[in-house]
């Protein structure tokens, strides 16, 4: 076989060379494409806590930083939200920071959310340190009341089961779910039943999109949702999931710089076994093609957490999800009657009793007797609803007449 010269050989090697670094730069930049994607109806169903990769390549120990306490919580609609809203509550009030507070319980919803709406908001006054009550998103005006370096996050739901949650609650109050009567019936025709224009309808259908304060696209396509999740994503650095939420406790931590303590929590605004139905495998899909933007918000923020997860390390996630879990329980038996929530009936004490709204009893928690003052307080903070915990932080904040104080004046 002909050999060819030495130089045109170096020459040879110098092109492919450069062939292969194209070809791995190229890859890199379209990276994405590339990797498997599930089709919109199947995303991949990740394992609770994914091996491999980073399995035992996660920092091993935290970074120093300084807590956060300049907090955004987008509270979404039927995601365990309230149970995340009880441990800012907590955290904030054991510190005496300034809540963002609503008149009532809402901010205006579900019109977006407006600054002049927050309680004791003036403008060109001082901000305020957590926002976290039930808003239509609307980032200009948030950022009237809320410092420069807050830290905004929020939690999603598959709304293969989301939306079989909204139809339980709001049924009363959506004409859609009305008029349809019955989960299968709406899904069976769900434009028979629902009109846009109509007052209440927003519960009906994508309510998550409704939530983070986008309108459906001029010109529904891929470009759009997805320059519309890319600006969420630039908002919001953590997005959390109901379905796992232990492991998005955990991660929460991490993100704000907190003691593990601070995110032990009993679950709020569950409904009672007895009214959880989960939608067939059918109804999920239905429910899914029907609510096709937040499918699509759900699968990005899917996809973004299991980045985080693989960033933290798994085993290491594995390690504090198991720790926190075993703190819940230790709370549960020194904190609860029965070791668990009840029916309403069952807590006799008015001020810690769960309001009920729709046709689903809501659980809550009585305490066990003869608690110590310091279990007393602790437990009665972690089983406060959201209504009441709102109301003694206003009190707390404002005082009896309602002019706002010193924060942390008045603290009960």
């Amino acid at each position: 076989m002909k050999l060819l010269p030495q130089c045109c050989r170096l020459q040879v090697l110098g092109a492919a060379l450069a062939v292969c670094m194209t070809i791995g730069f190229t890859l890199q930049l379209l990276g994405a494409p590339f990797q498997r994607r599930g089709s919109p109806d199947r995303l991949p169903r990740l394992p609770l806590l994914p091996g491999g990769g980073a399995e035992e390549g996660g920092p091993s120990s935290p970074r120093p930083c300084q807590p956060r306490r300049h907090i955004v919580f987008l509270k979404t609609h039927k995601t365990g939200s309230s149970t995340i809203v009880n441990l800012l509550h907590r955290f904030g009030e054991t510190r005496g920071l300034r809540f963002a507070l609503p008149p009532r319980y809402q901010f205006g919803y579900p019109y977006p959310f407006q600054a002049q709406r927050v309680k004791g908001y003036r403008p060109g006054g001082p901000t305020f340190d957590i926002l976290c009550h039930h808003m239509r998103f609307h980032l200009p005006e948030v950022q009237k009341v809320m410092p420069p370096d807050s830290f905004y996050f929020s939690i999603v739901r598959d709304p293969g089961s989301l939306a079989e949650s909204a139809f339980s609650y709001y049924r009363g109050v959506s004409p859609a779910f009305r008029r349809a009567g019955s989960l299968a019936r709406f899904l069976a025709a769900p434009e028979r039943f629902y009109d846009p224009a109509e007052r209440g309808n927003h519960y009906a259908r994508n309510l998550l999109w409704f939530d983070f304060g986008l309108a459906p696209p001029a010109a529904p396509g891929p470009a759009a949702v997805g320059a519309a999740l890319a600006r969420l994503e630039r908002t919001f650095p953590l997005v959390l999931l109901t379905e796992h939420f232990d492991e998005s406790l955990v991660l929460l931590r991490e993100a704000l710089c907190w003691a593990e303590e601070d995110v032990a929590a009993f679950r709020h605004n569950g409904r009672s076994p007895r009214a959880v139905r989960p939608p067939a495998p059918g109804q999920a899909a239905g429910l899914r093609a029907w609510n096709a933007l937040d499918w699509q918000l759900y699968a990005h923020f899917n996809r973004s957490f299991w980045r985080r997860v693989e960033a933290f390390g798994p085993a290491r996630l594995r390690a504090e999800v198991a720790r926190l879990r075993e703190r819940r329980r230790e709370l549960a038996g020194r904190c609860l009657q029965g070791g668990g929530p009840v029916e309403p009936a069952g807590i006799p004490d008015e001020r810690i009793r769960p309001f009920q709204f729709g046709q689903a009893q809501i659980l809550g928690y009585a305490l066990r007797p003869g608690l110590g003052p310091a279990d007393q307080q602790l437990c009665t903070r972690m089983v406060t609803p959201e209504l009441q915990y709102k109301d003694r932080l206003d009190a707390r904040q404002f005082g009896a007449n309602g002019s706002e104080g010193a924060p942390g004046a008045g603290g009960r």
